[in-house]
């Protein structure tokens, strides 16, 4: 009898949460008479078995249930809102109570109540229903049910012969065979994929699964809210391991309760906004490859960045400096942090910080990914991409110090040599940049992370880019490649675990354990930021080099041995140059360099040094060279600079760690290149049109704060409101400003007799005429 009680409870659990759904879609569409059948059959299967098993309770219930939807099937009741919710509760007690006989506790009575509610009628005139004159044709399908316990121990069993066979094959190729012999591995080779493919598929279950509950928690959810949504769910037939789809549950829960709360608007603000006033939400999934790709899409109000930003700050997660520097999909990704919410109150949906962050620690915990599509006003589409299974993942090995590792193919964007022609190293501080076809990441050495030591005699080294679950790219440095290999991965012990490096371990063909590596933990380890800015900087990739959250610096001591200091973001590359590629000639020091000749800015002549480091320094229209002795370090610009008497390559001086560092002027240095001609209450608003610009936001804007100006960018404030707004010759303006207040920069030095209101943008005169100009024409009305 015990046996028969489990299988009566196994079946009762598997079969619940697919008819909750089965009633939410028969509440839709009360004309589905096929789902019906199936509810109908579900609880006359509960009711059969609870009179054998001796379960008076859940006999009474099931009872209860199947008169009322007899009632229905015959035409004498209607399938309304009140029937179904009636229905829902039964259901909901039987899980209970079956839950119940498996652990021994004890359940409340209440149930003549819910009884009660099923019998509150609204008498309709019976209607004739055909049946379904269509004969079911039933399989004969052959199966057992296996606890998980064995599952997963012929799972082990599987993978060690995996091991094994890696193995012998090893030292098949290290002795040489006999062809015959070949032939046999080759035969059991084949036996042994298609016996682990076989237990994989065992492991495998259908995502319907997962999908199962979802039309009961959207109409739960929509009704407390007062909303009405249109569910779609496409893809249940994907397979994917058990063991996933118990960890995607709960971030697959927490993406639609935020989609019902946040982002689909009440039907009153729908229609105000043209839209139906019924909301859509999609739930799909499909394979891609090795993975699986669940999405989560609405046609609501999506994410407003601007208002997510603006709590950012607030709620100290960002510095407004650095939120003003955030590229767009940076903006968006504030969402994962924790304890951020753009809810405006706390309720028993969501509101109180947590959702988005644990969905994408969990995803990020199985080696998964999570990307957002937002449109403004128009909705928003998650996408969760995980492995089919976590037991065998492809991998590439490498190794440092001597040793071996393993790291997930699923991160590798691509490998690189070294010494290859699109890449160059650079170092900044103490921090290694990657430059790789023009794109720079950071960079670090595998033995750095792990502690290892570095052999004396290296060769060329190779660079894995990665991109860990979606966040920033970097590069790691390693010894050598080996092979790509398909790795059985297990638990570490929790010592090593706990370094937050390792993802688990693995045996290959070799017999040597080896372990493999989470390009997560080690971005976090090593401190790489996972938020990129719109010019693509990643000098400022170290975190101990961004400490106050201030602009960032890069300190130099200059060859007249003083120590100067540049903003960090004009920097492009550190190099060492032979003198010989250095000559006065047309009345300037000049380099040349990459085929090309650049200006050069030097406090010394050169004369006496076989070679010397420059800075190039690039504005995104000029590019020029700076001499120096050496770098020191990059640091933080303090909040109070004390101004030169006058305009020059030195804007100011600065405390830095105690002593006086003069801070060079980058404005000066470019105009000065170019030939531009550099010359000796409430602070206004001047608003800068373009953000995005590295010019605008790293030469032109300290040049305006010095004429004592407070510097707004565009969608700051609207351009009435600006005392002066400067633009670019090029981009259009809507709002038309009266005379006086909108300045135009131009970047031909030779169309002088064009627009009066506008000045080359190197004519330091003309700009500071013009900004003087603003500020004795008085604030705006």
């Amino acid at each position: 009898m015990d046996d028969i009680l489990a299988e009566f409870i196994a079946e009762t659990r598997e079969t619940l949460e697919a008819v909750a759904g089965e009633l939410v879609a028969w509440e839709a569409n009360p004309d589905d008479r096929d789902r019906l059948d199936t509810i109908f059959r579900f609880v006359h299967t509960v009711k059969g078995s609870c009179g054998f098993l001796d379960l008076p309770r859940l006999e009474k219930l099931s009872h209860a249930a199947e008169d009322v939807l007899s009632e229905v099937r015959d035409g004498k009741r209607a399938a309304d809102t009140r029937l179904v919710s009636a229905v829902l509760a039964v259901i909901d007690r039987i899980g209970e109570l079956a839950e119940a006989i498996d652990t021994g506790e004890a359940v409340p009575d209440g149930d003549d109540l819910l009884i009660a509610a099923l019998r509150v009628e609204h008498p309709v005139e019976p209607v004739e229903i055909e049946a379904q004159s269509v004969p079911v044709m039933r399989g004969n399908i052959r199966s057992i049910r296996i606890s998980l316990d064995l599952l997963d121990r012929m799972m082990s069993g599987v993978s060690d012969l995996v091991l094994a066979r890696n193995e012998l094959s090893r030292r098949l190729q290290d002795t040489g065979v006999d062809p015959s012999i070949e032939g046999s591995f080759e035969r059991l080779s084949a036996c042994v994929g298609d016996m682990r493919d076989t237990i994989t598929r065992t492991r495998m279950q259908r995502i319907e699964k997962l999908f199962s509950s979802i039309p009961r928690m959207v109409r739960d959810i929509a009704g407390e809210l007062g909303k009405s949504v249109d569910l779609q769910i496409d893809g249940g037939d994907v397979e994917l391991d058990r063991e996933m789809i118990e960890i995607i549950r709960d971030p697959l829960t927490h993406i639609i309760r935020n989609a019902l709360d946040h982002g689909i608007e009440s039907p009153a603000l729908r229609e105000k906004a043209g839209k139906s006033a019924t909301g859509r939400l999609r739930v799909s999934a499909r394979q891609s490859g090795n993975q699986i790709v669940i999405e989560v899409g609405d046609d609501g109000r999506g994410i407003d960045t601007e208002r997510l930003v603006a709590k950012a700050v607030a709620a100290g997660v960002v510095t407004f400096e650095r939120a003003d520097k955030l590229s767009k999909e940076a903006q968006l990704a504030l969402i994962f942090e924790p304890g951020l919410s753009t809810a405006k109150s706390v309720t028993a949906i969501s509101g109180r910080g947590v959702g988005m962050d644990v969905v994408r620690s969990n995803i990020e915990r199985i080696g998964g990914v999570v990307d957002l599509d937002n449109a403004p006003g128009k909705g928003l589409a998650i996408s969760i991409r995980v492995p089919l299974t976590l037991t065998i993942i492809p991998a590439l090995t490498v190794s440092a110090a001597g040793q071996s590792f393993a790291i997930p193919r699923s991160a590798i964007q691509e490998i690189v040599r070294e010494n290859s022609a699109s890449v160059s190293l650079e170092r900044v501080g103490t921090a290694m940049v990657a430059r790789i076809r023009d794109q720079r990441i950071p960079l670090i050495s595998l033995e750095a992370v792990l502690g290892l030591p570095e052999e004396a005699e290296q060769g060329v080294r190779s660079l894995v880019v990665l991109n860990p679950t979606g966040g920033a790219n970097y590069a790691i440095s390693v010894a050598a490649l080996h092979d790509h290999q398909e790795l059985v991965i297990r638990p570490s012990c929790p010592a090593i675990m706990a370094t937050g490096v390792y993802a688990g371990m693995t045996l290959p063909d070799t017999g040597r354990p080896m372990l493999l590596l989470d390009p997560a933990g080690i971005a976090e380890t090593s401190g790489i930021l996972a938020i990129t800015f719109d010019d693509d900087t990643v000098i400022e990739a170290v975190r101990e080099a961004d400490a106050d959250e201030r602009v960032s610096m890069l300190l130099f001591r200059d060859l007249d041995g003083a120590e100067r200091a540049v903003r960090l973001a004009v920097v492009e590359r550190i190099e060492e140059v032979a003198s010989a590629q250095i000559r006065f000639a047309a009345g300037r020091l000049r380099l040349s360099i990459d085929g090309r000749i650049i200006p050069l800015v030097s406090f010394d002549t050169l004369a006496e040094r076989d070679s010397v480091g420059v800075l190039r320094l690039n504005d995104g229209a000029v590019e020029l060279a700076y001499a120096i002795d050496e770098v020191i370090d990059i640091v933080a610009l303090p909040s109070e600079i004390v101004r030169a008497k006058a305009d020059g390559i030195v804007a100011g001086v600065a405390l830095i760690d105690g002593r006086q560092i003069e801070i060079l002027d980058p404005y000066w240095l470019f105009a000065e290149a170019t030939g531009g001609g550099p010359t000796s209450s409430e602070k206004p608003v001047c608003l800068l049109s373009s953000s995005e610009d590295p010019w605008t936001r790293e030469v032109l804007r300290p040049l305006v704060e010095a004429a004592g100006y407070r510097v707004a960018f565009a969608g700051d404030l609207e351009p009435a409101d600006a005392d002066i707004v400067i633009a670019s010759d090029a981009e259009p303006l809507e709002t038309e400003l009266p005379p006086g207040r909108l300045l135009r920069l131009r970047n031909d030095i030779g169309a002088r007799d064009g627009d009066p209101s506008s000045v080359y943008r190197y004519d330091r005169a003309g700009l500071m005429t013009a900004l003087q100009a603003g500020r004795a024409g008085g604030h705006r009305p």
